[in-house]
């Protein structure tokens, strides 16, 4: 018995490229919402509210990824998130 079934990778990565591009526009809106909702507040409850809206979206965050998020948010500063298969 054979198998007439062909792997298109372009179209995989396609799909992949289009996935990871919705997560990033899905994520800097949730961590510009973190901005305008905790600018100026203390590092430590930005860090609480980040770390809650990554496990929220299935990922995780270091602990350097998070203070330098914390911070920018603190100084409410626009931040523009990318997933790693968006590039």
């Amino acid at each position: 018995m054979s198998s007439n079934f062909k792997f298109d990778e372009r179209a995989l990565k396609k799909v992949m490229q289009d996935a990871a591009a919705q997560v990033s526009r899905q994520v800097t809106g949730q961590l510009n919402g973190l901005r305008t909702q905790y600018a100026g507040r203390p590092l430590p409850e930005i860090k609480a509210a980040l770390q809650r809206t990554m496990r929220g979206n299935g990922g995780s965050i270091t602990d350097p990824e998070l203070t330098q998020y914390a911070e920018l948010i603190q100084a409410n500063t626009r931040i523009t998130f990318v997933a790693k298969d968006a590039r």
